[in-house]
């Protein structure tokens, strides 16, 4: 050990340590990126693709809030500025805004309980039929493979090889199948319809309070350019997380999401003005 070393015996551990660690062999080390893939634990190997894949799994969920909240944020904006457009009661805006954002919420969170539930059941059916391919036509299947890894790249032998390997396994087979030719990973199987209804339908709600809330603490012709310039802020911050997970820069992420709800609420409020002097309601376009 000492001539493999080359240490004194007081120095021996460290060293050897150091060494071990540098071959990428030392338990929890993090492996330089020239290493071979030999030189990579599996159990590093193990713990990293988990927490990738839990990334993946937490991009999904990401999607549903900020969708939600946006919608939430936007359409209810558009509500309440409409209202105040037309209204100079604060008690009108109050309850359009809520019946608003509580019809948003179970709408929102059903329509999302539907979608998921759906796109799982047409996921499943499509995994089944290429499950019934495996088993009745292998050689079929094995040939798709073949073919969709040249597609890939490889030279025709190495395809039709490779190919071959999987087609010894079964089940590595269907999920290579799946993975290639229908789109679909593990990542459409994770989470729950229910749990992405009450993701989308509670952002929704949360978003849907921002542009209300003016209302209740102030006149309306305060509240609503609060109310504005308080969901602008709320949007921008949107933006500004989003950013995060697409890698754009913030300001231009959070100005795209900022400019959507502005339009939304200009629009709506210039056509609060506008309808009632369109249909002649009393006291229209005072």
């Amino acid at each position: 050990m000492l001539a493999a070393c080359g240490t004194p015996a007081a120095t021996l551990r460290f060293h050897c340590w150091a060494t071990i660690r540098g071959m990428g062999v030392s338990s929890g080390a993090e492996p330089r990126p020239d290493q071979p893939a030999a030189a990579y634990e599996r159990e590093w190997v193990r713990a990293h693709l988990a927490d990738e894949r839990r990334k993946a799994s937490l991009l999904g969920e990401v999607r549903e809030a900020i969708f939600g909240a946006q919608d939430g944020l936007v359409s209810t904006l558009a509500v309440v500025s409409t209202v105040a457009g037309a209204s100079a009661d604060r008690f009108p805006v109050l309850i359009a805004g809520i019946a608003s954002g509580l019809a948003g919420v179970f709408s929102m969170a059903a329509g999302e309980y539907m979608s998921s539930k759906s796109q799982r059941e047409i996921f499943e059916a499509q995994i089944a039929g290429e499950r019934q391919e495996v088993a009745e036509r292998p050689g079929e299947a094995e040939a798709e493979m073949a073919y969709m890894l040249e597609e890939d790249g490889l030279p025709r032998d190495a395809a039709t090889a490779m190919a071959g390997t999987l087609a010894a396994h079964p089940d590595v087979l269907l999920k290579t199948m799946t993975e290639k030719e229908l789109g679909l990973t593990g990542s459409h199987a994770e989470g729950s319809p229910a749990q992405g209804a009450l993701i989308m339908g509670a952002s929704f709600g949360i978003g849907a309070l921002v542009p209300v809330v003016p209302y209740l603490l102030a006149p309306v012709e305060v509240a609503t350019w609060s109310s504005v310039v308080a969901t602008a802020a709320v949007l921008f911050g949107i933006g500004v997380v989003k950013s995060r997970w697409t890698r754009r820069g913030w300001l231009r992420s959070g100005l795209e999401i900022l400019l959507l709800g502005a339009f939304a609420g200009v629009a709506g409020f210039f056509f609060g003005n506008l309808l009632p002097t369109l249909l002649g309601a009393p006291g229209g376009g005072a």
